[in-house]
């Protein structure tokens, strides 16, 4: 029988034969292309119901952060039910959720405190999702092409902030914002059918030790590794500048053009840097990254701050346009030199707990950022720009700062 050469066994092509891959995959598209949607629709909801971009702020932040706290529980969860099981429990809870606000939304309800207690359910269950999909990536595909999944799961992800963002913003625009909730709930609810085609993998973690204890035992192994402890400060900081533009992307539209124009355009920007996002994490599928993670995402960290300011602060639309594609191709590199980074440094029976604590930390940036362009947005759209800059830069810092392997082992 014929060898089949390594570079076409980690070929794209050959990745995506791999059972049960599709599925995850198209599960992880709906998913995400629903969470996209909801960020940027929540934004522009509440801009449109309360015309407070501090209240925008805050509410994303609600969105985001309670998850995070919850994260260490569910990543005993993956790791004890399996990550399948706990993936379509976060589909099935999101749809119910954002359902709900659709119906409040519809029926005139959708006071701050109905929202805020709709988008902290909401967050609760994201850590089962977002970590789950990348402990069962290594699950199912072989060693060898981890690279080239970790780029193809990144590169999903720049496709959803094409399709996301602009179907958030056309929809929101033509038909109001509850049916942009509405299209996001199905979104998850077809997500979580698509879960049912992937192998039900068991969870790894051993069921003789108390939920607490391994609760606890995942805290500390994200603490004490220098690798994970790190990323978790260097990603956060550069999730702060996304944060930032989240907020401060939509305002600057709207400071341009009048509200039934600038919901549709500030999703084709978003449409824009996905487009060249997906670039980037293809082709970062090709770097080998292994033993380079780290400088290959402070040099995209610095090239982000650059994008953030000056260029998208000063040179008007366009260089708000040019901007957002240039720090779009470089999210993809740096994720995927994240996830090898990552994935490759952790005991496969420990993932769940890593991937949804570390992932957790890694973002707790972006609600951070988001809340901060609230407040300074009040006073000035450049000074929020230079903010979304300072940050990535400190994130290249930290980067750098990160132990190389050889030290990070001890």
């Amino acid at each position: 029988m014929t060898k089949i050469p390594m570079e076409q066994q980690s070929s794209y092509r050959a990745l995506i034969r791999t059972p049960g891959l599709m599925p995850l995959i198209c599960a992880a598209t709906l998913s995400r292309l629903a969470g996209r949607m909801f960020i940027l629709t929540l934004v522009l909801f509440l801009l449109a119901r309360f015309s407070s971009p501090a209240l925008a702020g805050w509410l994303t932040f609600a969105a985001i952060v309670p998850g995070l706290l919850v994260s260490p529980v569910a990543g005993v969860l993956l790791d004890r039910v399996g990550p399948t099981i706990a993936v379509r429990i976060d589909m099935i809870a999101s749809a119910t959720f954002i359902g709900a606000i659709c119906i409040v939304g519809w029926l005139d309800w959708a006071t701050p405190p109905v929202m805020l207690f709709l988008v902290v359910l909401f967050s609760l269950a994201g850590p089962l999702g977002a970590a789950g999909t990348r402990t069962l990536l290594p699950r199912l595909v072989p060693s060898h092409a981890l690279d080239r999944a970790n780029a193809l799961d990144t590169a999903i992800y720049a496709v959803v902030d094409v399709v996301g963002p602009a179907m958030a913003g056309i929809v929101v625009a033509w038909l109001g914002p509850e049916s942009a909730m509405s299209v996001i709930s199905f979104s998850y609810a077809a997500a979580a059918i698509c879960l049912s085609f992937v192998p039900l993998l068991p969870g790894l973690a051993s069921r003789q030790i108390s939920f607490m204890q391994q609760t606890v035992e995942g805290i500390q192994i994200v603490a004490r590794q220098p690798t994970l402890r790190g990323l978790a400060i260097s990603y956060s900081m550069y999730q702060v500048t996304w944060g930032v533009l989240y907020v401060v992307v939509p305002v600057f539209v709207a400071s341009h053009y009048d509200a039934s124009v600038g919901s549709s355009v500030t999703g084709f920007l978003w449409a824009a840097m996905g487009i060249a996002g997906g670039i980037g994490a293809l082709l970062a599928g090709h770097l080998r990254t292994t033993g380079r993670e780290r400088h290959i995402m402070a040099i995209g960290m610095v090239i982000t701050a650059l994008a953030a300011w000056p260029v998208a602060a000063k040179f008007g639309f366009g260089g708000l346009a040019i901007g957002l594609m240039l720090a779009g191709v470089m999210s993809g590199p740096i994720d995927v030199a994240l996830l090898t980074l990552r994935q490759r440094r952790t005991d496969p029976q420990q993932l769940g707990r890593v991937m949804s604590i570390s992932m957790s930390l890694n973002l707790a940036g972006f609600p951070l950022g988001s809340a901060l362009a609230g407040m300074v947005i009040t006073s000035s759209l450049s000074a929020t720009f230079v903010l979304a800059g300072i940050a990535s830069i400190v994130a290249a810092i930290a980067t750098i700062s990160i132990p190389s392997d050889i030290k990070s082992v001890a």
